[in-house]
């Protein structure tokens, strides 16, 4: 089995701060980013990962910054452990396949989510008031529909606890008119690309968040994009609106964790192994149909 590393351990390299997958050192002119093996659900990291998980979202995220580059650059500088600063070289049993050398960038503080199917805290919503994140939907529209038009939902950017979902105007407050739109029509964008690539290997993208920031001034991508843990993946074969859709992410963890008599708060349940195994697959599954 794929060795897990829950955290890395790199004490002559400057730590600059680890979220709920991914550890960030600072390098100087660039950062180190890490994606472990550790997961979290209801934003709660569980006590043991998933092994391999890092190595399978890092390898997604550069298939998919790659394709985009036609339409916005990211903050990848290399993913070669031979190509980085030859002090990280010794760590390379901790970074080989799930890290990359980035760009320093300014975090645009607003998590980018485009949904282009009601699921999840949208379609919850859409119950309550008909509309998601101030966006009136047509009525009548049953849970996993497709929407005619894909929605931009953006969410705030918490580093700890839970994201809020925010209106587009809420969204103008926080980093003003002008990068509001521009974050907005760059993420339709990004989307209609992806669902367009997606779509011809059998796989449909509900929605998905993206995250932006600044460096030179330009807008970037940066972070993880259109991995399972990001996204809602679903297969085209077995869609069927009007209840939910059977994913390619950690849903088979999230169902699990539900059985339990567990609040969602911190410390999570450890796993039992049938459930670390099944998600592997579930995990590796997608990785082999978008990446191949």
């Amino acid at each position: 089995m794929e060795k897990m590393i829950l955290k890395t351990d790199m004490p002559d390299i400057t730590f600059l701060k680890s979220g709920k997958v991914r550890d960030i050192y600072d390098l100087g002119d660039s950062l180190l980013m890490i994606a472990s093996d550790r997961i979290s659900a209801f934003d709660v990291v569980l006590p043991n990962g998933i092994p391999g998980k890092g190595k399978i979202l890092t390898q997604i995220s550069n298939y998919w910054f790659r394709q985009m580059e036609d339409i916005i650059q990211n903050h990848l500088i290399a993913t070669d452990v031979d190509k980085y600063p030859s002090r990280c070289h010794k760590y390379r049993d901790q970074l080989e396949g799930r890290s990359m050398l980035v760009k320093k960038a300014e975090q645009i503080p607003v998590e980018c989510i485009v949904r282009g199917y009601l699921s999840g805290s949208g379609w919850k919503e859409y119950q309550k008031t008909g509309m998601v994140c101030g966006i009136k939907l047509p009525e009548g529209l049953k849970e996993s529909s497709r929407l005619e038009s894909p929605i931009f939902t953006p969410s705030t950017k918490a580093e700890q606890g839970h994201d809020m979902n925010i209106s587009f105007e809420e969204t103008v407050k926080i980093v003003g008119p002008e990068m509001a739109a521009k974050l907005r029509d760059m993420s339709l964008k990004i989307y209609s690309k992806a669902r367009e690539v997606a779509e011809k290997k059998g796989i449909i993208i509900a929605d998905t968040k993206f995250e932006f920031g600044l460096y030179d001034n330009e807008l970037i991508l940066i972070d993880e994009i259109l991995t399972p843990d990001s996204s809602r993946f679903w297969s085209a074969r077995t869609y069927e609106p009007g209840k939910g859709q059977d994913s390619y992410d950690k849903q088979i963890i999230r169902d699990y964790l539900l059985t339990l008599d567990w609040d969602q708060t911190y410390p999570g349940p450890e796993l039992p192994g049938y459930i670390v195994e099944k998600a592997i697959e579930r995990y590796l599954e997608i990785f082999n149909i978008i990446v191949s």
